[in-house]
């Protein structure tokens, strides 16, 4: 059956709701996001040199059937996927998409280390895919970046981690310039069967403004219809969040949420946790803001909250980022 005509001034999660709420199993509500989601970064931006790989418009729908008699018998891509308490949510994504890319039988390697000497590893190749007679080489990144308020309207170095690990100027700047020349190192070439004809960056993931700092400029490269949310300071929580809501764990970042009643916070709860999490951690936090559909509650917002001294470390982080850069 082909996808209903959406609202395009809708947010993606009423779009993702309309097309896949029949799927219940979180790892394939979780596939599904991936194909269905659009590209972080615009392929055709010229900052990225032509080097940004896309799925297409319509990959999930090519395997809606599929995609629905696995959420009716999820278990070989539960055993597949191995989820244990420490997996990390890069290679839960890089996992889900390398069981899509074999059943669509053009995988040939996934997460295929090179190295130089038996301790000198030289990289990994996320992907080893066939494209017709063709080998390509596709780097793939699930990433969550937030907006520093200094940075509304600015260049990539202003996103930033909720971690403050790292921004996506970082990130895209590895990915361009080491990960993707992989195949032009001498070790790699025992690994290839054949020359490498493309190699490109894969990127899925969600965008967080403060405010009313929604839209970056479009010399960032950020795709026009990405995926966003909020952040705000814990401060601000009760100026951002209402009704009911859930504390989203890392492997549950990537699809929109479905939740019971049962599964929810009311905003006292919500405010309790908070406030003692960050008495402990400085690590923001990721909430769906929920409204009822059904028996069930459906994500219709997200964003993190942050300690209330994030903005003000993010900042500093970024200028000795920006710093190093130079």
């Amino acid at each position: 059956m082909p996808a209903p005509r959406l609202d395009l001034n809708a947010s993606f999660q009423l779009q993702f709701h309309h097309r896949w709420n029949h799927l219940n199993d979180p790892h394939v509500r979780a596939l599904a996001w991936l194909l269905d989601a659009p590209d972080l970064l615009d392929p055709q931006a010229p900052k990225w040199r032509g080097k940004i790989a896309t799925l297409g418009p319509n990959a999930a729908q090519d395997v809606e059937g599929w995609l629905a008699e696995l959420d009716r018998t999820p278990d070989v891509l539960h055993t597949y996927l191995a989820v244990q308490p420490f997996t990390r949510l890069g290679r839960y994504a890089e996992k889900l998409m390398a069981f899509y890319f074999q059943h669509q039988g053009i995988l040939l390697a996934h997460g295929l280390q090179v190295r130089a000497g038996k301790t000198d590893t030289v990289g990994e190749f996320d992907f080893l895919l066939r494209h017709g007679d063709d080998l390509v080489h596709w780097e793939f990144a699930t990433k969550f970046y937030l907006l520093a308020p200094s940075g509304a309207g600015q260049e990539p170095d202003y996103f930033i981690g909720p971690n403050l690990a790292d921004t996506l100027s970082a990130k895209m700047h590895k990915i361009l310039n080491q990960q993707l020349s992989l195949a032009q190192h001498p070790a790699a070439q025992r690994h290839l069967p054949q020359s490498v004809v493309a190699a490109q960056a894969l990127v899925k993931g969600w965008l967080f403004y403060h405010g009313d700092n929604s839209m970056p400029a479009q010399s960032v490269g950020v795709s026009e219809n990405h995926c966003r949310g909020f952040w705000c300071p814990l401060a601000e929580l009760d100026a951002c969040v209402s009704g009911r809501s859930a504390i989203l764990n890392r492997l549950n970042w990537l699809a929109p949420a479905k939740k019971t009643v049962a599964q929810s916070l009311d905003m006292p709860t919500l405010r309790d946790i908070l406030t003692a999490h960050f008495a402990r951690d400085t690590m923001p936090v990721m909430l769906a803001l929920l409204a009822p559909q059904g028996d069930c509650l459906i994500e219709t917002g997200r964003g993190f909250v942050v300690p209330n001294d994030w903005h003000s470390r993010a900042g500093e982080r970024i200028l000795r980022t920006i710093a190093l850069s130079k």
